[in-house]
């Protein structure tokens, strides 16, 4: 994976409000990925938080989107 291609974890967060994050943030060009690595699958139950990606090479476009959001919610 190319250093530009990295991808950081932007935000974390209930499953409603990160689809609302990714919508949001796709909607002004940048590329999210939702992942939930938090191994809840054992307990069988919605896991309490799951997080944002990006690609590093956007983060400068996408923190103030972020921010926003953080404090509206």
């Amino acid at each position: 994976m190319k250093e530009k291609d990295k991808l950081i974890k932007a935000y974390s967060g209930t499953e409603g409000l990160v689809h609302i994050l990714k919508d949001k943030l796709e909607q002004n060009g940048i590329l999210a990925t939702i992942r939930n690595d938090s191994g809840d699958s054992f307990f069988q139950g919605t896991p309490i938080a799951i997080d944002l990606y990006i690609r590093q090479l956007d983060f400068k476009k996408a923190e103030p989107l972020i921010q926003e959001f953080v404090k509206k919610n």
